[in-house]
């Protein structure tokens, strides 16, 4: 991470004007640990082209869950309000105050939050920047996009193009099987799948960091569409759903099923399939990728007591 002046924070730190890039979540997770400095921040391996994957951890209670975002470049939305969750959080715990009924302080005995917010950094430079030159895959992301540099209503892949929602071990070869009956035939902007479940160091990364804590529940964040899946095949847990209605009845976001292409080889899927533990995907938001600022608020607030309450059942 870019050092940081040792300046006082502006406040509030997360801004929520602006397109969500890398170099904002860098910035932002150095000023919340100046500022907050009992969180734990550190990295679970590095994405394609060398950015860090951070990760954020706070409270110290025995019920371990697992945040993350932006699998997809289009969704950095996702990102920003796993920021401003953190940030919102950690100045009520600070200051002694509760969010939404619930006393924080509390909520940090019981449970251990860890949050990745930015699977995947490269896509979202990618969306957010354009193709630059100085990309090592410069001229195969040409090839990719239909020789064209604008990645900014496309591009959910990473920076070689697999989509990493995708490329985890759950019904893989299902996955590879519908690549065919659609027509996709190697890297693109999505729904390709990789060589093999893990190719790609974001998504090793994030299930060696899931393997290696005891994660009671996790939440994959996505947009758009406003629901929540919630299972996969026998091997989901019977507290799953109940959990999943609770969330919908704060959330505002009903059940889903994922059917087709979607369903094979995301994280959740993978997370239900390995632990037998509830796994959720929830898809924020409503419209076309990547979501407008305007939606940002309403999606906060959509979410900010499904988050608390996650780390609380």
């Amino acid at each position: 991470m870019k050092s940081i002046c040792k300046i006082k924070p502006k406040n509030p730190i997360v801004g929520t004007n602006k397109e969500y890039s890398y170099d904002l979540l860098e910035r932002d997770i150095g000023y919340l640990k100046m500022k907050y400095p009992f969180i734990t921040v550190g990295k679970i391996g590095a994405s394609v082209c060398g950015r860090d994957l951070h990760y954020i951890k706070f409270g110290d209670g025995p019920n371990k869950v697992l945040y993350n975002g932006t699998h997809h470049g289009l969704e950095w939305i996702t990102s920003l309000l796993l920021m401003k969750f953190t940030e919102n959080i950690c100045k009520a715990y600070k200051n002694g105050k509760q969010i939404r009924g619930y006393d924080i302080r509390e909520l940090f005995k019981k449970s251990t939050i860890y949050i990745v917010p930015m699977v995947n950094p490269d896509g979202v430079d990618l969306v957010i920047n354009g193709l630059k030159k100085s990309n090592p895959y410069y001229n195969e992301l040409l090839k990719w996009n239909n020789e064209s540099t604008d990645f900014s209503k496309v591009w959910q892949a990473n920076v070689r193009g697999v989509d990493l929602n995708h490329n985890y071990d759950a019904s893989f070869d299902l996955s590879k099987k519908a690549e065919k009956e659609h027509c996709i035939v190697g890297p693109g902007p999505t729904r390709y799948s990789g060589e093999c479940p893990e190719s790609e160091p974001e998504t090793k990364a994030l299930a060696d960091f899931t393997r290696k804590e005891d994660f009671k529940l996790v939440m994959a964040y996505h947009s758009q569409g406003k629901e929540i899946y919630w299972q996969y095949g026998n091997s989901t847990p019977p507290i799953a759903r109940s959990i999943g209605k609770i969330f919908s009845e704060v959330s505002g976001y009903k059940l889903g099923e994922v059917i087709g292409i979607a369903s094979y080889a995301g994280y959740k899927d993978w997370f239900i399939d390995k632990f037998k533990r509830p796994g959720y995907t929830i898809e924020v938001g409503w419209g076309k990728n990547p979501l407008p600022l305007k939606q940002f608020n309403q999606i906060y607030k959509s979410n900010e007591e499904m988050l608390i309450l996650a780390a609380m059942l």
